[in-house]
């Protein structure tokens, strides 16, 4: 098994035995990545596989200042943003005035990851999407409006919704867990 110096002098020189070692190293917690910003898995692998050719063509100027899997979720998540900016023009994403969230906390001890995944899918585009760049990759709501082209003030009530339709869903959730002892989805 390569290292990750080799896998990169490797893929830097053409090597496809490098770059299929790579892609096979990186590819499933890349295509969850992949998975949080689009709607269904045929969208999501079609991201995972426009940027690890952008990978494959951009190894050279990695600089090794991060991990070498850190850059590679950057790429994927950039290719996934620019495959949902183009779906983000043809939905208009308003300030929300209101958000009804529930009076009680919801726990998401004995949700499965899958479930938490579906839940996150399930979201309207400009909600998953500031969601997911808030609250899973750490962007701020300025870095957020940035990229999206959108107020903060719209970034922070999208996410505000988003948060709140996962909060509904998993206080529905639970309630029919306690109810029947199973999960519904």
């Amino acid at each position: 098994m390569l290292n990750e110096s080799e896998l990169i002098e490797g893929c830097r020189k053409g090597s496809r035995a490098s770059q299929r070692a790579l892609y096979d190293r990186y590819c499933r917690k890349m295509l969850v990545v992949c998975l949080r910003y689009s709607k269904t898995t045929a969208e999501a692998e079609d991201i995972l596989q426009e940027a690890f050719v952008k990978v494959f063509q951009g190894i050279e100027n990695f600089r090794g200042d991060s991990k070498l899997e850190t850059w590679i979720t950057r790429i994927m998540v950039n290719t996934a943003l620019n495959a949902n900016r183009k779906k983000l023009y043809l939905l208009p994403m308003v300030d929300i005035e209101e958000t009804n969230l529930p009076e009680e906390e919801v726990s998401i001890s004995g949700i499965h990851f899958t479930q938490l995944l579906e839940m996150i899918q399930a979201l309207p585009p400009g909600c998953q999407i500031v969601f997911n760049m808030f609250a899973i990759e750490g962007f701020s709501h300025k870095e957020i409006a940035e990229q999206l082209g959108i107020s903060e003030g719209t970034s922070k009530s999208q996410f505000a919704r988003a948060k709140s339709l996962l909060q509904q869903r998993l206080l529905k959730e639970s309630t029919y867990y306690e109810r029947y002892g199973e999960s519904k989805i």
